[in-house]
């Protein structure tokens, strides 16, 4: 069966994947870019932008990492937008612009379900009212055999978890302290039992770790 994967899915040393107050000029709210400043130089994120520089060191190989094998990705509502309870509009489609990097099948999970939008490149969006486990055995029928990406962000990520539907989980630990915002780890006490860990401190502070199940 294939398997579901997190990759390069950034934290606080206090545990908070996304800062308070999140806007539409401010995606991870007060947190600004600071938790993602590791990832901007790699060659992943350049090529992102559609550029073929990039760094190539330890954080930029663990990068790269993210798209290998992957059909489909499931993400939350917050992910896709900063936008809450009915869509006014379906003007919206991503902080991506009209390409975003998914090149997939996406499942934005949301209590609100509005039509499907095929971008360019591949990506098709598609809006589902679904449970975790609903959710992942569409994207594993639209993944065709190949592996299955949770987006985020983190209630996504801690649903996912609580329901012990993730094979590998990379984290990126930013040594940086939020104080407030969405944190990852909450009612997930034990959850290191279910996994093998390991860890790598790069250059840039940030220590990587990956939960693989054994």
């Amino acid at each position: 069966m294939s398997r579901v994967r997190v990759h390069n899915f950034s934290i606080s040393i206090d545990g908070f994947a996304t800062g308070e107050g999140q806007s539409l000029d401010t995606p991870f709210g007060h947190a600004g870019e600071r938790l993602h400043e590791w990832f901007f130089p790699t060659r992943t994120f350049q090529q992102m932008q559609g550029r073929p520089e990039g760094s190539a060191g330890v954080d930029g190989a663990i990068a790269a990492t993210w798209d290998a094998g992957i059909g489909a990705e499931i993400m939350g509502r917050n992910k896709f937008g900063p936008h809450r309870g009915p869509w006014e509009n379906h003007d919206w489609n991503g902080w991506w612009g009209p390409n975003p990097p998914f090149h997939t099948p996406v499942f934005v999970l949301t209590h609100h379900p509005r039509p499907s939008v095929e971008m360019e490149g591949g990506t098709t969006f598609h809006f589902i009212d679904a449970t975790p486990r609903e959710a992942l055995r569409q994207a594993r029928e639209a993944a065709g055999g190949l592996d299955v990406r949770i987006g985020g962000g983190p209630t996504t990520i801690r649903a996912f978890l609580a329901e012990d539907l993730i094979d590998h989980l990379h984290i990126a630990v930013v040594p940086i302290v939020l104080g407030r915002g969405e944190r990852l780890w909450d009612g997930l006490e034990g959850l290191e039992e279910r996994f093998r860990i390991e860890s790598v401190t790069t250059p840039s502070g940030v220590t990587h770790m990956t939960f693989t199940r054994p």
